[in-house]
């Protein structure tokens, strides 16, 4: 894997930063949990969370789409941290009410009713992995990311996406765990607005998802009930739909203060309801409208 230099300007010259890549001690993880959401767009549940098996998850949370979320901190070279992980992941799966229960003493029963069970995320934080490693994620087929630390003096933390696995959903329609069946909906989930769009919508649905995916090796998408979730280490777009106005709609994270916004391109919907991540709404009617937009959501991925 490639080294990543760091250099600091000192009046016209440039000063290389020292880096480290030591085995991640506990303050390190304390440092993630205390900034979770902004380092990988997780809401933060609990720390070493104990299961009934005696094992103890290192950090328990749900990210921004709804999913739970396992992270697990390499701390020693030799450790196997995914397959430790995977076997959280089936725990997990096992005992969804203890972890919807956890959601619901914290965040609300509305945000528990929200947990999506399609694919559970595993989330492997390290300062290095193998080629063993990322190879044997790739053959998984399970929702797993590689994240690769380095520390740059005291004052600066990186995080490099290695690798990540964006498992396929079997299905769209909502869980009812309490009969272990399906749930109806009278609503139209977006994977059916997209089956159901005209040449035309449809073919622009398939440039927008073509350019989202097109921006890195690092993108991965996601199919929700209610829109697509673009995301690197966070969510960067996501995507609807909408046959009924025969538009496709983004949802940026970039402030819209910063933006200067158009009557119906772009919208600040940081108080306006909406599903998916982001506060700028950029609404497309045709290719020229993507065209314009890209600027917008390469800002959008670069920051994410």
């Amino acid at each position: 894997m490639s080294d990543l230099k760091l250099f600091q300007t000192q009046g016209a010259s440039l000063c290389e930063l020292d880096s480290s890549s030591a085995p991640l001690e506990r303050g390190l993880q304390t440092v993630f949990e205390n900034n979770l959401e902004t380092l990988l767009g997780v809401r933060f549940l609990a720390s070493e969370y104990s299961t009934t098996h005696g094992g103890r998850m290192d950090t328990l949370g749900v990210d921004e789409n709804g999913y739970p979320a396992i992270i697990e901190y390499k701390r020693e070279r030799s450790e196997n941290v995914i397959n430790q992980g995977l076997f959280y992941l089936d725990w997990l799966m096992d005992h969804r009410g203890d972890f919807e229960l956890l959601v619901r003493d914290r965040f609300g029963r509305e945000a528990a009713a929200q947990i999506e069970w399609s694919a559970p995320r595993l989330i492997c934080i390290a300062a290095d992995f193998t080629k063993y490693d990322t190879h044997a994620v790739k053959q998984m087929g399970r929702n797993i990311e590689l994240v690769r630390y380095r520390k740059f003096g005291e004052d600066l933390l990186l995080l490099e996406l290695l690798t990540a696995v964006s498992a396929t959903s079997p299905s769209t329609a909502s869980v009812d765990p309490m009969n272990g069946g399906t749930k109806a909906s009278k609503y139209k989930t977006v994977s059916e607005m997209v089956s159901d769009a005209g040449s035309a919508l449809a073919n622009l649905h398939s440039d927008v998802e073509t350019y989202l995916l097109g921006l890195g090796d690092d993108v991965t998408k996601k199919t929700l009930k209610n829109y697509f979730a673009f995301r690197r280490i966070k969510n960067f777009a996501c995507v609807e739909v909408k046959t009924t106005l025969d538009l496709v709609r983004l949802y940026l994270k970039i402030d819209p203060g910063t933006v200067e916004l158009e009557d119906g391109f772009t919208r600040d919907v940081r108080h306006v309801g909406h599903f998916g991540t982001g506060d700028l709404e950029v609404t497309l009617k045709s290719h020229d409208d993507l065209e314009r937009a890209k600027p917008l959501i390469e800002q959008s991925y670069e920051a994410s």
